[in-house]
């Protein structure tokens, strides 16, 4: 592996770069926090060769997400559900903007 390569990964928001410890840190939650979302499958880590968890940046912001919610008083499991169904209408969002800026939609608008 190259110097260029090893430094790409720090750029990238899905490298699992953090153990437990320093997510559930980074986040201001405990591992028993990040094992509990991992239960209600909102993150699922990827884990080392010795089995560790290992999170990546975006699964740290979904995770810091639910966290924010259960702080407000919402049950985890119901935090996650937000959680996911938040990810998936911003999905939603974001490719319904991508159609609306298509050629092929505007021209099909414009026949109509």
């Amino acid at each position: 592996m190259t110097a260029d390569n090893s430094f790409s990964r720090l750029d990238d928001d899905d490298y699992p770069a953090y153990t437990m410890g320093r997510a559930a840190e980074m986040i201001g939650a405990t591992p028993a926090f990040l094992r509990a979302v991992g239960e209600a499958r909102l993150v699922t880590p990827l884990r080392s060769d010795g089995g560790h968890r290992r999170y990546s940046r975006y699964q740290l912001r979904i995770a810091a997400r639910a966290r924010e919610l259960v702080d407000a008083g919402t049950p985890i499991d119901a935090a996650c559900r937000i959680v996911i169904l938040e990810d998936q209408l911003e999905e939603a969002a974001r490719i319904n903007e991508e159609l609306r800026g298509s050629p092929s939609t505007s021209r099909h608008r414009a026949d109509a």
